[in-house]
């Protein structure tokens, strides 16, 4: 029994109970990249019945939660996590952590478009942060875009398209701070490596 203000405990080897009944155990941090696919939406359960991210984490034992939102109809890097300082310090615009985005539009872009992409769109929330914009592969019809923005506003990359006459057809997340989608399928998830996750704590300042 504690009678000291102080004492410590170690909850891998002491027994610790309150008024008898003992704490439940602490579960081990969790932290999964998968690649979520279109047509998808970002809970772990859905009242309509649509395919949910939960859907492709069957093997995972952990209660786990989507660090941010991909939209139903986009596809990509989606991180789950049960560590909430991580999750809350991602998504906080305070940490500003960058996130990079493959758009394929409508149409060819012009210089203007392009430049007001960068230096940032009135919304109707108000305008957004300067982007990073850069044309990967464009057609006649169609142009390949790489966007990456510091901010999560719903739908954002999709309106900000939009605003400069760009639709958007198909989108693509392929980078979440250090963490990159890279060649892992469409469909499946792996465990963060400890380098990643040294990367991604360091990144909002917390430590390994």
């Amino acid at each position: 029994m504690v009678k000291e203000l102080g004492t410590k405990a170690n909850p891998a080897r002491d027994r610790i109970t309150v008024d008898g009944r003992p704490l439940p155990a602490r579960e081990a941090p969790v932290y999964l990249l998968l690649h979520k696919p279109t047509g998808v939406v970002t809970t772990l359960s859905d009242p309509q019945g649509r395919p949910t991210v939960g859907d492709y984490l069957s093997g995972v034992q952990e209660r786990v939660f989507p660090v941010g939102r991909l939209d139903f109809n986009s596809a990509g890097l989606l991180l789950f996590t049960n560590d909430g300082e991580l999750a809350l310090r991602l998504t906080h615009p305070r940490y500003g952590v960058h996130k990079t985005y493959r758009v394929k539009v409508k149409g060819q872009p012009t210089a203007h478009a392009l430049e007001r992409l960068a230096k940032g769109i009135r919304l109707e929330e108000g305008r957004t942060a300067p982007a990073e914009v850069r044309v990967l592969e464009t057609s006649d019809r169609k142009t390949w875009l790489e966007l990456t923005i510091a901010e999560g506003k719903r739908h954002q990359i999709r309106r900000m398209c939009e605003a400069v006459g760009l639709p958007v057809e198909k989108l693509i997340r392929i980078r979440l701070g250090p963490l990159r989608l890279g060649k892992l399928p469409v469909g499946h998830a792996r465990s963060l490596t400890d380098e990643e996750l040294h990367k991604l704590r360091h990144a909002v300042g917390l430590r390994s």
